[in-house]
């Protein structure tokens, strides 16, 4: 099974769909309930309740997810001579709930097959697909939002900048950004100093910069100067996003709630600043992207 740890818990939604041809005397039988092994849609629908629930058991690599909401309908097709199966299925959680719905279709048609095989010797399921999903990172309406964006990263610490420890977090940020697509213009290495931070962030934020974002200099430390310093510069502030971030670290370590990540705008720039840390940075940027680029959208007016 996939490592799905560092994905977000999201509202994902899938939508399926599969075709039982019969012989138009079957059709008719089927309208008029006169079946030898009774309610046709009833049992079915009651299978593909069951079945959903039980794709983590019949397909290996699927992980177990909560099923917060599944429907299904059947349509009666008299010009094809078939039975329509739609599957709806919602879940909050950290992957995909499509296999679920087809699974829930899939059920259905072999339930009808068996209740309508003592009538019909001619059968066939066919078409069994997914019609649409959505949630996670995959959905093209979160997705898109950082297509063509761009960002620098400053690294905020005394150690890198004298050459006395490598940087880790700056290049592990550069790379969840181009994964999204997202062109990272510069990355600069500053000490802790108040001054180089803030001249920095104000003269990237004048230049238009999409992302802004600090790393190191969150925490409680005595030269932990960063989260203060960016506070006094910016022209409003997003405290979801750091919110967010917290969350999302603190599900995997217990020291995330003593970071003081910040997030927030100045100008048409959006400024985050992260944990210096690798996994820290990492774990931040992977709760907000690429939803944060939706603040573009946002601040230009373009609607919610």
């Amino acid at each position: 099974m996939n490592d799905i740890t560092g994905k977000r818990t999201t509202l994902r939604y899938a939508e399926a769909e599969g075709f039982v041809y019969c012989n138009a005397e079957t059709i008719k039988r089927v309208k008029t309930n006169n079946l030898p092994k009774g309610d046709l849609f009833g049992v079915a629908k009651a299978a593909a309740l069951l079945g959903s629930k039980k794709t983590a058991e019949l397909i290996p690599h699927c992980h177990p997810v909560p099923i917060d909401s599944f429907s299904i309908q059947f349509e009666i097709l008299e010009e094809k001579n078939a039975i329509r199966i739609q599957t709806e299925a919602k879940s909050i959680g950290k992957t995909g709930i499509e296999m679920e719905a087809l699974t829930g279709v899939t059920v259905a048609a072999l339930v009808i097959y068996d209740l309508l095989k003592p009538i019909d010797k001619q059968i066939e399921i066919s078409s069994v697909r997914l019609l649409q999903k959505k949630g996670g990172k995959t959905d093209t309406q979160i997705s898109k939002f950082a297509k063509g964006s761009n960002a620098k990263i400053l690294v905020c610490s005394d150690s890198c900048f004298a050459g006395k420890k490598e940087d880790g977090s700056g290049k592990a940020i550069s790379e969840l950004l181009a994964k999204e697509g997202v062109e990272v213009l510069e990355i600069k290495i500053v000490p802790d100093e108040p001054t180089d931070i803030q001249n920095t962030v104000s003269a990237w934020a004048l230049e238009n910069v999409d992302l802004i974002i600090t790393t190191g200099g969150t925490g409680l430390g005595p030269r932990d100067n960063t989260t203060d310093t960016i506070k006094q510069i910016l022209d409003s502030e997003i405290p979801g996003v750091a919110e967010v971030m917290r969350s999302f670290g603190q599900d995997r370590t217990p020291f995330a709630m003593l970071s003081r990540s910040v997030a927030g705008r100045i100008k048409k720039s959006i400024v985050v600043s992260v944990p210096g840390s690798t996994n820290g940075a990492k774990e931040s940027m992977t709760a907000i992207l690429p939803a944060i680029f939706h603040a573009k959208k946002m601040m230009r007016g373009e609607g919610h």
